[in-house]
């Protein structure tokens, strides 16, 4: 640890403060429009990204409705087919069996 600074540590020092006096005012403003186009390039980026997630959260959302509808309207009919009583067959009539009876073979 350094008890006495030598004069070129002061010197070094003065003239780094008086260089940021003097360019201070010259370089903030294009840093600043430098860094206000970054921002708003980002910011840009981030709006684009948000509509196309909007989009493909939408189209998302969309198929899985109609995914829904469909079973739910499969699940109807297969609940209407069950319910609803089975017609029986008629039966041959036996004037049919008898005249493949009466056939002779």
């Amino acid at each position: 640890m350094k008890l006495i600074s030598l004069p070129g540590d002061i010197v070094g020092g003065v003239a780094i403060g008086a260089a940021a006096v003097i360019l201070g005012p010259v370089l903030l403003p294009v840093a600043s429009g430098i860094l206000k186009s970054f921002a708003k390039i980002a910011i840009k980026g981030g709006l684009i990204a948000y509509e196309r997630g909007k989009v493909a959260m939408a189209e998302a959302q969309e198929a899985v409705e109609d995914i829904t509808a469909e079973a739910k309207a499969e699940l109807s009919e297969e609940e209407t087919a069950v319910s609803a009583p089975r017609k029986k067959r008629p039966a041959a009539s036996r004037s049919r069996k008898k005249a493949v009876a009466d056939v002779p073979a």
